[in-house]
């Protein structure tokens, strides 16, 4: 079996193709997949440079899609052929969330799915959505899921409300597919005007230039009918939540699920709480808040935004690619 694993010390040049031993057939409560896609995101591409720690020979990538080819005794929510996506937090079935570090997210604390085989408890997977491609599917463990969770679940979103989400990578253009399918209006930022005109044809009625207006949350107020955006979702941290604070409603949500400026900062804590707006940590989501937005999309007919594919083996230039920050959309690799 083909896989990618992380050498030490960490960094692009020590991830490299192996060759491990098969996985072997499934035990009771066990699916086999053979897998077929992985997507990238921010915290993949952390775990390989060493930005955060794992250990050596670590088998990178929290998402995987592929194909079911044997259930273990017991197994009842999965066939053999059925299409099937990973889970970013195996052990979250369902309710709130109780799960506070990645000890258990595969391709950070665990072996993830950059290899063609695994077997795991069925409920590490849920199966996509019907009509995806295997790397469509992948593209929804980590940035679909996290959209959802922080405009439908936390959210609350509907037909008529505003949302402004920051940049253009995988949460971001899934936020905006997101609620311009549920009837919402979005406003979007970019450091680039291309991307700005392709958010545009994506349906986003703002958007913002960051580079050329600095204090984009008034224009974003502004936007909105002067009385804030009811949703915001905040990828930029410590560097941008001052503007996401400017823009939001009296009273509205702000996700906060990047920390793309820095991991720690000053945060405007008299102004948010002038605002008495919601400010929310998240991160992804549990197995039912999967199976649920599965459901949504099959509903909508959402297909997600990639922007390019790799192969397996050339992981690290795809990873190379997401670190220049010239994709729209998901990066993904096929094998």
């Amino acid at each position: 079996m083909k896989a990618m694993r992380l050498r030490a010390p960490a960094g692009l040049a020590n991830l490299v193709l192996d060759d491990l031993l098969d996985p072997g057939p499934p035990g009771p409560g066990q699916i086999r997949v053979r897998l077929h896609a992985t997507s990238l995101n921010f915290h993949d591409l952390a775990v390989v440079i060493g930005a955060i720690p794992t250990i050596a020979h670590r088998i990178p990538m929290s998402d995987g899609a592929g194909v079911v080819e044997a259930v273990g005794e017991g197994v009842v929510d999965f066939a053999v052929g059925d299409a099937v996506v990973s889970c970013f937090f195996p052990g979250w079935l369902e309710g709130a969330a109780r799960i506070g570090d990645f000890s258990t997210t595969p391709g950070d604390g665990v072996d993830g799915y950059a290899r063609q085989w695994v077997v795991r408890e069925a409920g590490a997977f849920t199966k996509a959505p019907a009509g995806y491609s295997h790397a469509e599917a992948a593209t929804l463990t980590t940035a679909g899921l996290t959209a959802w969770r922080a405009l439908v679940v936390e959210g609350g979103l509907k037909a008529g409300d505003t949302v402004l989400t920051l940049g253009t990578g995988g949460v971001s253009i899934f936020a905006l597919q997101l609620a311009k399918a549920m009837g919402a209006r979005v406003a979007i930022t970019s450091s680039s005007d291309a991307k700005l005109e392709r958010a545009r044809a994506l349906g986003a009625d703002c958007v913002l230039n960051y580079r050329t207006c600095e204090d984009w949350g008034r224009p974003a107020r502004d936007w909105s009918g002067g009385l804030g955006v009811d949703h915001v979702i905040e990828l930029g941290g410590p560097g941008t939540l001052p503007q996401s604070i400017e823009a939001v409603r009296v009273g509205g949500h702000i996700a906060l699920i990047g920390v793309l400026t820095g991991r720690g900062g000053d945060v405007p804590t008299a102004f948010l709480m002038a605002r008495q707006a919601r400010l929310q940590g998240i991160v992804v989501g549990s197995r039912r808040h999967q199976t649920d937005m599965v459901k949504g999309l099959e509903a909508l007919n959402l297909h997600p935004v990639i922007d390019r594919s790799f192969t397996l083996e050339s992981l690290g230039e795809a990873f190379a690619y997401e670190a220049s920050a010239g994709h729209f959309g998901k990066i993904v690799a096929e094998y």
